[in-house]
């Protein structure tokens, strides 16, 4: 590391806890990037199943701090582990592309990998901040990292409703697609690019560490850039000195140690006088982790499921009808079409009926005095009847206006409606549904233009509290056995004290 010396007194920066090194220059060949989204495939899959693993147990630790004000040693390392997974995997895939060296399979430190990280495992930790750094405290930079990261692809839905993917990529990804492109017509990767890009990756792991409750010192808003972490030192300023060599002047600070040697694992202060040995995160325990991780994030589905049944069941139900809110809706045409009611599947028509039961569709017009239609047909029936009609499709978004003439015949006339209503003031319309496509259509029972509604929908579901209690008790079940997979497997992974000589 090199001091560029101003004038100025010396000011002390510390390291900060998480410690990410690299290899002095990156290695990559000409065109192996172009297939390392299918190289590293089954990185991400394991990924999936570490960072789910990750969550559930930095909640685990969330509540030993609250309690205990340390983080338990043995998730700890676990964490640490899924944090340098994650940095040689990015160093090898599309967050650097500095390496063709594949990525081992582990949570351990890998010496003769290129890339590296360790953070220092904290002896004490403030209860207080451990309820508010991960969400409240860590916004600043959470925006930060939003852009370096960005978001991936996108899908989104154009005016004319085609879903395409859009690239919502980050500043680290549009860096490393440059860097990617040079790469491929010179051969080299571009040395600045390189520090910059481990400068960004330095900067988002930080944020993972400080949220992810491993450390108290906030993550500074500077960008270290280079494979190796600064040293721990003197940072200069400029101003004028502090007074004349040898009256007042600060002491000398002792020189920053020298970097270690490529390829060798960056000195770290995990392990300290007074500490506890490093965790034993072998296969098995890793194992339970994991899959009781994922059972912990299956339970606690079906319990949100559960309640959310017995919820809609005891609140929601109108008589007899779980109900949805009313929606406004009208037209200066003929008719409001809320169509692309989708029912796909296979076996007897009446599998719908049977599994959602009744359906009701109920219509409060504005004028109760003006007579109303409302009629439920295969979608295909109502667009030949209303093809040339001036009406409004009802949609999520924005209602859809297409102009026309008036309708042939009145609603009513009509011989191709499922299920029917008309009159003054609301009209329910009962259904029982089958498999295929659907629309409801609301049209003044004279067919004349101009209309305005309020419309609900709702169904019976008869099953949903049986549902509800199922989900719940099943949740519970397999919360618990998740929780005691994850217990045995940080106990099988607990450091152990070696006994004196």
């Amino acid at each position: 590391m090199t001091l560029t010396q101003t004038t100025g007194p010396p000011v002390p920066r510390q390291r900060y806890p998480l410690h990410l090194e690299a290899a002095d220059a990156p290695a990559p060949s000409r065109w192996l990037w172009l297939v390392k989204w299918l190289l590293a495939l089954p990185h991400y899959v394991v990924l999936v199943f570490l960072w789910t693993a990750f969550v559930v147990l930095s909640l685990v630790a969330l509540v030993a701090i609250l309690f205990t004000g340390r983080y338990p040693r043995a998730i700890f390392d676990f964490n640490v582990g899924v944090l340098r997974w994650s940095w040689r995997v990015t160093y090898y895939a599309y967050g650097a592309l500095a390496t063709d060296q594949y990525p081992p399979f582990t949570l351990d430190d890998v010496p003769d990998y290129p890339a590296h990280l360790e953070v220092e495992y904290p002896e004490k930790l403030s209860r207080g901040l451990a309820l508010v750094k991960w969400w409240l405290l860590a916004i600043p930079h959470y925006i930060v990292v939003g852009i370096f990261v960005g978001s991936g692809t996108w899908a989104v839905q154009g005016s004319d409703e085609d879903w395409r993917w859009v690239w919502g990529g980050g500043l680290i990804g549009i860096l490393v697609v440059v860097a990617a492109i040079v790469l491929a017509f010179t051969g080299r990767y571009p040395g600045s690019l390189y520090d910059l890009v481990l400068g960004l990756n330095r900067w988002v792991l930080r944020v993972a560490a400080y949220a992810g409750l491993m450390t108290d010192r906030y993550p500074p808003f500077r960008l270290d850039l280079g494979p190796h972490e600064p040293e721990a030192g003197i940072v200069v300023t400029s101003g004028p000195p502090s007074g004349p060599a040898g009256a007042g002047a600060a002491p000398a600070a002792a020189p920053p140690a020298a970097p270690a040697a490529p390829g060798t694992p960056p000195v770290s202060g995990t392990v300290t006088a007074g500490t506890p040995p490093r965790s034993r995160w072998t296969a098995g325990p890793v194992t339970a982790v994991v899959v009781g991780s994922f059972v912990v994030v299956t339970s606690l589905a079906l319990l949100f499921g559960g309640a959310a049944a017995l919820f809609a069941d005891s609140v929601l139900r109108d008589d007899g009808y779980v109900t949805t809110e009313q929606r406004f809706a009208s037209t200066d045409g003929y008719a409001i079409v809320v169509g692309d009611v989708i029912l796909e599947g296979t076996g007897p028509a009446d599998v719908p009926a049977r599994v959602a039961g009744d359906v009701r569709v109920r219509v409060v017009p504005d004028d109760p005095a003006e007579p109303v239609f409302v009629g439920i047909a295969r979608d295909d029936d109502v667009d030949a009847y209303l093809s040339g009609v001036g009406r409004t499709i009802a949609r999520d978004g924005p209602d859809r206006d297409i102009g026309g003439s008036a309708p042939a015949q009145d609603p009513a006339d009509a011989t191709f409606w499922e299920a029917q209503a008309s009159g003054p003031g609301t009209q329910e319309v009962v259904w029982r549904p089958e498999f295929g496509r659907w629309a409801v259509v609301v049209m003044n029972a004279d067919g004349s233009p101009g209309l305005a509604a309020d419309m609900d929908a709702g169904v019976t579901v008869p099953w949903l509290d049986e549902v509800g209690v199922a989900a719940l008790v099943t949740g519970g079940v397999l919360l618990a056995g998740g929780l005691l997979l994850v217990v045995l497997g940080v106990r099988a992974a607990s450091p152990r004290a070696t006994p004196a000589a």
